[in-house]
C-alpha cells in the first residue's frame, strides 16, 4: 500500500506539471492510466479469493428490501434476491416501475467473474412508425399526449425476471416471485410518497377505469394508510411464475393484453410479444484515477455521459481545490458530456454507436482544453446539437450483494409517473409510456428516417434511449454497487457519488450529500437548496453560471460498499426517499 501511495503522489506531481504543456499532459495521463489499471488488476488478483462477510440489500421500498433478504435467507443468491426485489418494487411502486415496464440489471457472477448488463428495456411495436411522436392529422403525437395505450412499448421487465431466475438464480422463479404475488393479493399501505405521486397523477389515472379503481379512491389520491390491493396483477404474476416467458408473452395473458390494447387504440400484436427477448450486453468500462467504473452501455446514454464527464475531470487535480473551483469544473464537464447523446447514442442493435470515439483520449483531451478556469462557457459556444431530452425522473433502483460475492445493480422504470396511466383491463398491468423517449422528427419536411442525423429515431423493434445507469465502482480494496432514479439527473448524481467514493467517503455520504446538475441545454445549473452556500453561489455567478435552486430533491440513490481491506460491508438508502438498506449474515 505504501508503494501505491507513493505512486499516487508521483502521478499528482506529473499531472500538475503536465497542465503547463499539452504534450506532456497527454503522456503523463496515458502513463498514469496504464499503470493504475495494472495496479488495479494486480491488487484485484490478490483479493480474488476474498468473500464479503455479509449480504446486503438497499432498495427504494422497505417491502422490497425485506423480500430480497427473505429470499437470501431461504437459500437464494443475489440474482434470486434481484428477482424478488424487482418484482416487489413493480407491485408497491406503480408510480416508478411495473410489470408493464422495463429495466437494466448490471450483473457480476463471482464463480467465473462474469460481468454483464442484462438489457430489459422496452421495444417499439412492429406497427410503430417514425413520425408517431408528432400529430399526423388523425392522432395526436406522443409528444403532445404522452400517455395511454399508444404510448406503450413492449415490456421487458417480465422477460428479465425470467432470465435472471433461469440463468443466474438458484431458486425456482415461482419462489422468488412469491413475495410480490402476496403483496399484490393482500395489498400494501399507501405511504406519503405514494400519496404525493398519485395526487400529481389523479387526472391521468382517472381517465382509465381500471387505473382509477386500483390506484385512486373516487378519482382522488388515497389517504395515507389506505390499502392498495391488486388481485388481477397477482394473477398475472402467478402466470409468469408458473409458465415463465410463455406466461406473459404468449397464451391467454398475451392475447388479453393485445385485444384490450388494440380496442383502446394501441398497436401491439401477438408477434410483438412473442418476439421479445432481453439482451445481454458487455458493460461499458472506464477509469477515473485508480478507480474502475463499470456501467450500462447504449441504449443507455447514462454510462457514456458519466464516463465522458469523469474522463474530462481527470485532466484536473480536484483534490485541494476550493469548493467553487471544483463545482465549476464539474459543471463544465457535465455541460460538454451532455452535448451529444441525442445525435450519436441509441439502440446498438440498429445503429453503429461510436462509443470508442466519444471516449477517445485525444477527443476527451480536446474537450478538457476548452474549459476555462475563470469563466463558464455558454453552451451555445460549444455546439448546436439539440441536447438530450428531459428523461423522466420516475424510475427506481436497488443494489444487492451476497456472501459469495455475486452482485446486482438494477434500475427499473415505466418512464413517467405511473407510466402511460393505462392499466390493461383484467390484468392489473400498468403500461409504460416509453415511446416518448425516442427523438422527435425534425420540424422540416424530411420524408424518410434515414434523413435524420441522430441514432434515437423511432423504428419498429427498437429500444429507446434511456438514462438508466446501474454502476459498479472498483478500486484495489473497495467495491461499491449503486444507482439512482432521476432521469437526466441520474448522471450528475452518480458523478458526484463517484467523486466521493474516489475520496474514500462512507456509503452514507455517497447517497446523502446535496446535489447539483447541468445538462448542456437548458444552460442552467439546477441545485438542491443545501448544495451551495450564498458565498459559493455569488462566486459561481461571477464566473458566469446561471443557477436555480429548487426544493425538489434529486434522486433516490441505493448503495452498498464492500471494504475488502477492512472486511466490512455497509449499505445506505437515500434519505430523500422511503427505502431501507439492510446488512445481514447469511
Amino acid at each position: 500500500m505504501r508503494i501505491l501511495r507513493l505512486f499516487r503522489e508521483a502521478c499528482c506531481h506529473l499531472r500538475c506539471c503536465s497542465l503547463r504543456k499539452q504534450r506532456s499532459r497527454r503522456l503523463s495521463l496515458l502513463v498514469m492510466k496504464g499503470f493504475l489499471v495494472y495496479i488495479l488488476i494486480f491488487n484485484q488478483m490478490l483479493w480474488a479469493d476474498s468473500l464479503p462477510p455479509a449480504s446486503a440489500i438497499a432498495s427504494a421500498h422497505p417491502l422490497a428490501t425485506a423480500a430480497g433478504e427473505k429470499i437470501i435467507h431461504e437459500g437464494g443468491n443475489a440474482f434470486d434476491a434481484a428477482v424478488a426485489v424487482s418484482a416487489v418494487l413493480a407491485v408497491v411502486e406503480p408510480y416508478a416501475c411495473g410489470l408493464g415496464g422495463g429495466a437494466m440489471w448490471l450483473l457480476y457472477r463471482a464463480t467465473d467473474q462474469q460481468m454483464l448488463l442484462l438489457d430489459g428495456r422496452e421495444r417499439a411495436p412492429e406497427q410503430a412508425y417514425w413520425r408517431m411522436l408528432v400529430a399526423d392529422g388523425v392522432h395526436p403525437g406522443l409528444l403532445e399526449q404522452p400517455e395511454g395505450p399508444r404510448s406503450a412499448a413492449i415490456p421487458g421487465l417480465p422477460a428479465g425476471l425470467v432470465y435472471l431466475a433461469e440463468r443466474y438464480g438458484r431458486l425456482p422463479l415461482r419462489r422468488s416471485l412469491r413475495p410480490a404475488i402476496d403483496h399484490a393479493r393482500r395489498g400494501f399501505e399507501t405511504s406519503p410518497q405514494y400519496r404525493r405521486f398519485s395526487m400529481e397523477s389523479e387526472a391521468m389515472l382517472a381517465r382509465y377505469p381500471d387505473s382509477a379503481r386500483i390506484y385512486l379512491r373516487e378519482d382522488r389520491a388515497p389517504a395515507i394508510g389506505s390499502r392498495i390491493v391488486q388481485k388481477d396483477l397477482a394473477r398475472s404474476l402467478q402466470l409468469l411464475a408458473e409458465r415463465g416467458m410463455a406466461g406473459f408473452y404468449q397464451g391467454q395473458l398475451a392475447e388479453q393484453l393485445v385485444q384490450e390494447l388494440r380496442t383502446s387504440g394501441g398497436i401491439w400484436t401477438l408477434k410483438d410479444l412473442a418476439d421479445y427477448r432481453p439482451v445481454l450486453r458487455q458493460p461499458l468500462i472506464s477509469t477515473y484515477g485508480e478507480l474502475r467504473i463499470v456501467t450500462a452501455p447504449p441504449p443507455s446514454a447514462g454510462g457514456v455521459v458519466l464516463s465522458q464527464a469523469l474522463e474530462i475531470l481527470e485532466h484536473f487535480e480536484l483534490v485541494g481545490m476550493s469548493s467553487v473551483e471544483r463545482s465549476h469544473l464539474i459543471i463544465e464537464s457535465l455541460r460538454r458530456a451532455f452535448r451529444e447523446p441525442m445525435v450519436y447514442l441509441g439502440d446498438p442493435d440498429f445503429t453503429s454507436i461510436p462509443v470508442n470515439r466519444l471516449l477517445d483520449f485525444d477527443y476527451i483531451d480536446g474537450l478538457a482544453l476548452t474549459i476555462e478556469p475563470d469563466r463558464a462557457t455558454p453552451s451555445i459556444e460549444i455546439g448546436d446539437t439539440p441536447g438530450m431530452n428531459a428523461d423522466s425522473m420516475q424510475t427506481t433502483h436497488f443494489s444487492v450483494i451476497d456472501r459469495e460475492g455475486n452482485r446486482v445493480s438494477g434500475t427499473l422504470g415505466l418512464n413517467r409517473l405511473f407510466g402511460s396511466g393505462y392499466v390493461v383491463p383484467g390484468t392489473g398491468i400498468l403500461l409504460n409510456n416509453s415511446m416518448e423517449n425516442f427523438s422527435a422528427p425534425p420540424s422540416g419536411n424530411a420524408q424518410d428516417p434515414q434523413e435524420l442525423d441522430h441514432a434515437n429515431v423511432l423504428e419498429p423493434g427498437k429500444r429507446p434511449l434511456t438514462t438508466m445507469t446501474p454502476v459498479f465502482l472498483e478500486t484495489a480494496d473497495r467495491i461499491a454497487i449503486l444507482g439512482s432514479p432521476g432521469g437526466n439527473r441520474i448522471i450528475s448524481s452518480l458523478l458526484l457519488a463517484v467523486l466521493d467514493f474516489a475520496e474514500r467517503m462512507p456509503v452514507e455520504t455517497l447517497v446523502g450529500m446535496p446535489r447539483f446538475h447541468h445538462q448542456y441545454l437548458p444552460d442552467v445549473v439546477s441545485f438542491e437548496i443545501p448544495a451551495f452556500s450564498q458565498e459559493e453561489l455569488n462566486q459561481l455567478r461571477r464566473l458566469g453560471h446561471r443557477l436555480e435552486g429548487t426544493s425538489q430533491l434529486f434522486g433516490d440513490m441505493q448503495a452498498i460498499l464492500w471494504d475488502r481491506g477492512l472486511g466490512v460491508v455497509s449499505a445506505a438508502s437515500d434519505p430523500r426517499g422511503e427505502g431501507t438498506a439492510r446488512v445481514f449474515e447469511r
